[in-house]
C-alpha cells in the first residue's frame, strides 16, 4: 500500500512507540488519526508529524470502552475520510508475580484488578478497534492494513502473567484475522518488540537495564524508530499478512 495521503489510525500515539510510528509514517505523507487519553502529549505528537510532512488529527478515547471505540471510529470517518490502516499500539503493564511467598507463606498475589486492567487495554481494546476498523473497510470497499503490537513476552515472562496473556492473545488474533479478512483485501500483521528504549523501559533501575542489555545478542536496546520502520514495511508490503515480526536484537525470552 502506498501510504501517501492514506488515513492511518494509531492508538497510544502520545509517546513512545506510538509517537515514533506516527512520525515515521508522516515522513511518507500519511494522514494520521492519533488516539490517546493524554491530550497535551498527543498535541506534541501531532506537531511533530506535521513538521515531518504529514497530516494529523488528534482524538481522545478510552480504547477499552466499547461505546467510546464505536464513537471514535465514527468520528475518524467523518473527520478524516475512509480508513486505510490501523496500528493497535496502546498498552499498559501491571507487573507482579502470580503468587509471592516467603518461608512458604504467601505474602502477595496478583490482584484481579491488575489482571483485568491489562487485559482490557492490551487485548480487549485491540479486538474493539480492529472490529470497528475492519467493518469500515469492508463497507467502504477500501483495502486496508491492520498492525497489532504484540511483545517478545508473548511466549511467557516471569512477573507478567497478565501482560504475557494479553500479548499472546494479540498474536493469535493477528493470525486469525489475517485468515478471516483476506477475502476483503485487508491484511493483518503484528510486531513483537523486544526491549525498546521508551518511557516504559526507562523506569527500570539502572542495574536492571544493564543486565537486559548484556542479555541481548546485539548488546543494546532497540530504538522506537526500529519498530516504526517495521510498521512501515508491513503497511507497504502487499504480500505480507498473518505473521508476527520479532524485532528484539536476537533476544528470545
Amino acid at each position: 500500500m502506498d501510504i501517501q495521503g492514506k488515513t492511518i489510525v494509531i492508538t497510544g500515539a502520545a509517546q513512545g512507540l506510538g509517537q515514533a510510528m506516527a512520525i515515521q509514517l508522516a515522513k511518507s505523507g500519511a494522514a494520521l488519526a492519533l488516539v490517546d487519553l493524554n491530550e497535551s502529549k498527543l498535541d506534541e505528537t501531532a506537531a511533530l508529524c506535521e513538521q515531518a510532512g504529514g497530516q494529523a488529527t488528534c482524538l481522545t478515547a478510552n480504547v477499552a470502552s466499547e461505546q467510546e471505540v464505536i464513537n471514535l471510529f465514527q468520528d475518524i470517518q467523518s473527520q478524516c475520510g475512509p480508513l486505510h490502516g490501523l496500528i493497535n499500539n496502546a498498552g499498559i503493564t501491571r507487573d507482579a508475580l502470580l503468587v509471592k511467598a516467603k518461608n512458604n507463606k504467601v505474602i502477595n498475589r496478583m490482584s484481579l484488578e491488575s489482571w483485568q486492567a491489562v487485559i482490557d487495554v492490551n487485548l480487549t481494546a485491540v479486538f474493539l478497534c480492529t472490529r470497528e476498523a475492519a467493518s469500515q473497510m469492508i463497507e467502504n470497499k477500501t483495502p486496508g492494513v491492520i498492525i497489532n503490537i504484540a511483545s517478545i513476552s508473548k511466549d511467557g515472562n516471569v512477573g507478567q502473567t497478565n501482560y504475557t496473556a494479553s500479548k499472546a492473545g494479540v498474536a493469535a488474533m493477528t493470525v486469525t484475522w489475517a485468515k478471516e479478512l483476506a477475502r476483503y483485501n485487508i491484511r493483518v500483521g503484528g510486531i513483537a518488540p523486544g526491549f525498546i528504549a521508551t518511557e516504559m523501559t526507562q523506569t527500570m533501575k539502572a542495574e536492571a537495564l544493564e543486565r537486559v542489555e548484556k542479555s541481548i545478542p546485539l548488546q543494546k536496546m532497540g530504538q522506537p524508530e526500529d519498530i516504526a520502520k517495521t510498521a512501515q514495511f508491513i503497511l507497504e508490503n502487499d504480500y505480507f499478512t498473518g505473521r508476527i515480526i520479532g524485532c528484539d536484537g536476537g533476544l528470545r525470552l
